[in-house]
C-alpha cells in the first residue's frame, strides 16, 4: 500500500488495479450518487475501463496529486475517496478538492477530516496558492463540509448537467481557501 498521506482517524492511499471492487461498491449506491449523477449508478465496465484507469493515469501526470483510496487507520475498512487535482482551466498553483464516500460512514467527520489533511498537506508541500471546490447549491451537508475545512463560499454558477437532479437549478456554489487565508488560521475548530 503506497500511502500518500495520514490524518488522526484516516490513510489516504493510492489506487491499484484491485480497487475495481470497491469503487464499484460505492457507485453502486444511488444515494451515494444522488449529488453526482441524480442517483444513476456506475457499472463494473465503467469503472474498469474508464474511471479507474483515469485515477491510475494521474500519478503518472502529476507529482502529489490525483485520486485517493481512503482508509481507516485501524480497521483497513475502504471508506471512499478523496481528490486534490489541478482542474482542466486551472492556474498550475490552483486544485480543487473533492470527496466521495460511503453512506455508511457519512457523519462521521471523515470527509472534513480529509479535506482538512489534503489542504494543509497542499499548502504547505504542493506549492498549491489556492483550493476550490464545487457542489450542488442545494447540497448542503457538502456545503457544510467546505466550511468545517475552512473554506469559503465564493460564488453560485450555472453549469449543464448530464443528468437531471432535483434542485441544479439553483446552481452551483464554489467555496476557496488560499495559502495565506489558512495561514492566518482561517481553519475553524470542529463544533
Amino acid at each position: 500500500m503506497e500511502v500518500f498521506l495520514r490524518s488522526e482517524r484516516l490513510v489516504l492511499r493510492k489506487f491499484t488495479s484491485d480497487d475495481v471492487d470497491l469503487l464499484v461498491e460505492l457507485d453502486s449506491d444511488p444515494q451515494v450518487m444522488h449529488y453526482v449523477t441524480g442517483g444513476v449508478t456506475t457499472s463494473r465496465e465503467e469503472i474498469i475501463n474508464d474511471f479507474l484507469p483515469a485515477f491510475l493515469a494521474y500519478y503518472e501526470r502529476y507529482d502529489g496529486f490525483g485520486f485517493w483510496a481512503a482508509v481507516d487507520r485501524t480497521t483497513d475498512e475502504f471508506l471512499g475517496w478523496f481528490h486534490l487535482r489541478p482542474a482542466p482551466d486551472d492556474p498550475a498553483d490552483e486544485v480543487e478538492l473533492g470527496y466521495r464516500l460511503r453512506r455508511a460512514v457519512w457523519g462521521r467527520g471523515y470527509a472534513t477530516e480529509g479535506s482538512r489533511a489534503l489542504i494543509a498537506k497542499a499548502f504547505t508541500d504542493l506549492g498549491v496558492r489556492r483550493v476550490h471546490a464545487e457542489t450542488l447549491a442545494v447540497h448542503q451537508a457538502s456545503r457544510a463540509v467546505m466550511e468545517r475545512a475552512g473554506l469559503r463560499y465564493v460564488r453560485t454558477f450555472h453549469q449543464p448537467w448530464p443528468y437531471p437532479i432535483p434542485g441544479d437549478e439553483l446552481g452551483d456554489v464554489e467555496y476557496a481557501l488560499t495559502r495565506e487565508e489558512w495561514q492566518a488560521g482561517r481553519i475553524v475548530s470542529d463544533p
